[in-house]
């Protein structure tokens, strides 16, 4: 019933009425329209009155009116003092300008690594550059190392490939997009998080919960979006050079260019390769895989913020060779025999985006924005003798206009979406062909009463020529109680189909029989899964002996309607069928941030989740899935001298609960817990120059016999999807960093 009432409040969104006895407005700055921000502090008063006004942290007034009041006066240290005649009581939004022949005065202030919010409706917070260089972050799924509120694991024992979860769900029921564009989706969803470098990845935003309905309807946990450095403001020239001592080395260039005015071009170079072979559990089989990937990008930007234009072109190309196996496997001599078990993965990806947006100069609140991208991604593979390649090729285009409703308080973003994804799918011998083709409208409005109150409600209508037509309802709601803090509620659906082989590739590295319980769907013969998440969460910002801090409290929970259950459960198959049941997920995390003193900060949280699943065998938890987590982060920098030289200290520990085991691993049961600690020290020598040595899994911990059977490959216990742990122990890495700015 609670999701009827949700839809059809979304529905039916008040009209919102304002009381005349006072005048209105926001005051901007001319030389910044561009990102549309209030200049807070600004000094309005009605001439030759004493009445007078001071504009709030987004640069609105509000100020008494009289009949008598004509003249308005706009005053603002180092800006041009204006006169402005007010004939009406509509609010109004002014420009300031800067007064001529001033000397220049630079103000600078370190912006915290992880910053969140008070004012955004849902529950979001941005990972900065600053907070990727803690840990070697040398694609994307490792950047979260130093974030509690995400989950990094490995998938299974050969392919090295980290997997990340939010609210204890996987990465495919998250949103994951590269500058608001989808990327990580479809037949990417295995091994696309580390197709992105981190050194090109400039902030990471992340959302809790129902995510915007701009950004689509295929989110049900949230949402992680990717900005991607920009040639205007990257470095001319970057190079990181990584290595370690597991036998992986990588190098990231880049290359910046300022053509003219309003265009640069940027050039991003990434390479990384592995080519020694370690079994340091001695089980015959690789811990990492043997690789190899070059990864190159092209990006052009151009930025006209007189006439409120700006538009980004982005192409990239990618090849990514992975080969693990028993140690001896040659792929020349065994692929396709049963002389040694191994396996390849082969990978060619081509994308190409680009976003034009247009800004009203005199009316900075409204824009028109379009999207566009295409990719193609190829993965041709095998493992033993079971064969799994993959084509899917991919359009994505969105148009999206921002406006308001009589004034900022009240915006809105309407919009048109299409998609078109082509899947050719192989299994073995079966082929898994299929199209998907989607075009959907959405409207969301927000309302904000620039004090302590906003509100974000969306809708969208989505026709799917395999899922149907279907509505997708959201709503996030901001308050502030009191002095400092801010408690915020979300609500939403979800809905998306399953691409059950390429999000659970690692169940080819084993000997289980694949099984669907074809019931008449149209995906796999399997229906879509559709969710609903609803959250709350609390944050309290605090001042203990001088010094500030601030607690965060979250719940969460998914109730899935449908769900494509992936069951584990017998050691001889895996089988994928539709939920007859319940499936929910709730997740609870309170977590703690504290400025111990000037550059020492400290950061800690405890997770809780309960997920369980109705099997055919019954109720279960969620296996590989600890219900208790525990995380802290110390990091700590020297003051800074001369020439930016300084030191950087980081250290992470995480206590990782019992986890729930599958049936077939003998009859443990669950999984002890256990303890991690990574550590990194960055020595900066000046702005252009830097070196930093590191370790992962400093307790070196190891998971014994993470591969069952592994004394025979090809027999019918062989099963290397049970990882609850690290598999390669303790590693050590050092690497340095230069820019020319």
């Amino acid at each position: 019933m609670k999701k009827y009432i949700i839809s059809s409040f979304l529905l039916f969104i008040p009209v919102i009425l304002f009381s005349q006895t006072t005048f209105k407005g926001m005051i901007m700055d001319k030389n910044n329209p561009k990102d549309n921000l209030g200049v807070a502090d600004v000094t309005v008063h009605w001439l030759n009155t004493n009445v007078s006004a001071i504009t709030n942290n987004k640069g609105w007034f509000t100020i008494d009116y009289k009949l008598e009041y004509k003249k308005l006066v706009v005053n603002y240290l180092g800006y041009k003092t204006d006169t402005l005649t007010i004939k009406n009581l509509d609010p109004i939004h002014h420009y300031i300008t800067p007064e001529g022949n001033l000397d220049e005065v630079v103000i600078k202030s370190k912006r915290n690594a992880v910053q969140k919010s008070f004012l955004s409706t849902a529950n979001m917070f941005t990972v900065n550059a600053e907070e990727l260089l803690k840990a070697a972050c040398c694609n994307l799924a490792e950047s979260f190392e130093t974030n509690p509120s995400i989950d990094v694991s490995f998938s299974d024992a050969l392919t090295g490939t980290k997997q990340i979860q939010m609210l204890g769900l996987t990465s495919p029921y998250l949103s994951i997009t590269q500058e608001n564009i989808p990327s990580v989706r479809g037949a990417a969803q295995v091994f696309g998080l580390t197709f992105t470098p981190g050194t090109w990845v400039e902030s990471i935003q992340i959302t809790k919960g129902a995510g915007s309905v701009v950004n689509g309807y295929e989110s049900i946990s949230g949402q992680i979006n990717a900005e991607l450095v920009k040639p205007f403001s990257d470095n001319k020239f970057f190079v990181n050079a990584y290595g370690s001592l597991d036998g992986r080395f990588e190098l990231n260039t880049h290359f910046n260019q300022k053509v003219s005015d309003k265009w640069s071009t940027g050039v991003y170079i990434h390479g990384n390769y592995r080519g020694e072979k370690f079994d340091k559990n001695n089980d015959n089989f690789l811990d990492s895989p043997l690789s190899d990937q070059i990864n190159v990008m092209n990006r052009w930007q151009y930025v006209d913020a007189e006439k409120g234009w700006v538009c980004f072109i982005n192409v990239r190309f990618l090849n990514d060779e992975k080969q693990t196996g028993e140690i001896d496997f040659n792929p020349s001599l065994d692929k396709g025999t049963t002389n040694a078990w191994g396996s390849e993965i082969d990978t060619k990806r081509f994308e190409t985006s680009a976003k034009l947006g247009y800004v009203f100069p005199e009316l900075p609140f409204q824009s028109v924005s379009l999207q566009f991208a295409y990719s193609n991604h190829q993965q041709d593979s095998y493992f033993g003798q079971k064969i799994y390649d993959i084509e899917h090729e991919s359009i994505f285009s969105n148009i999206i206009f921002n406006s308001i409703i009589g004034d900022t308080r009240n915006k809105f973003k309407t919009g048109l979406s299409f998609t078109h994804d082509n899947y050719q799918e192989l299994v073995n011998i079966t082929d898994y062909d299929r199209k998907e083709t989607s075009a959907g409208a959405f409207f969301e409005y927000a309302f904000d009463n620039l004090n302590d109150f906003s509100l974000t409600a969306g809708l969208r209508i989505d026709t799917h020529n395999l899922l149907g037509t279907f509505v997708t309802p959201r709503i996030h709601a901001r308050y502030v109680p009191w002095e400092n803090s801010v408690f915020r509620a979300s609500a939403g659906r979800g809905k998306r189909s399953a691409n059950i082989f390429a999000e659970n590739q690692q169940l080819f590295a084993s000997s289980r029989v694949i099984n669907i319980d074809d019931v008449g769907g149209n995906i796999y013969g399997l229906n879509p899964e559709v969710a609903w998440n609803y959250g709350v969460s609390y944050m309290q910002r605090f001042n203990l002996f001088n010094k500030k801090g601030d607690v965060t409290f979250d719940f969460y929970q998914t109730d899935f309607s449908n769900q494509v259950v992936v069951d584990w459960e017998n050691p001889q198959e895996i089988s994928f069928y539709n939920l007859d049941g319940k499936s929910i997920a709730n997740s609870f995390q309170v977590e703690v941030n504290y400025n111990i003193a000037p550059y020492f900060n400290f950061r800690t949280a405890y997770k809780y989740f309960d997920i369980s699943t109705d099997y055919t065998s019954g109720n279960l938890q969620k296996p590989i899935q600890p219900k208790n987590r525990f995380f802290a982060n110390l990091s700590y920098e020297t003051p800074v001298k001369e020439n930016n030289a300084h030191w950087k200290f980081d250290v992470t520990f995480n206590n990782i609960g019992e986890q729930r085991l599958p049936s077939n691993v003998n009859s443990l049961g669950y999984s002890d817990p256990y303890q991690l600690l990574n550590s990194q020290i960055t020595k900066v020598f000046s702005d252009k120059f830097e070196v930093y040595v590191g370790a992962e899994n400093l307790t070196n911990v190891q998971q014994k016999n993470p591969i069952l059977g592994s004394d025979n490959p090809f027999g019918s216990n062989f099963d290397s999807t049970i990882v609850y742990s690290p598999i390669f122990g303790r590693a050590l890495y050092t690497g340095l960093r230069f820019k020319i700015k």
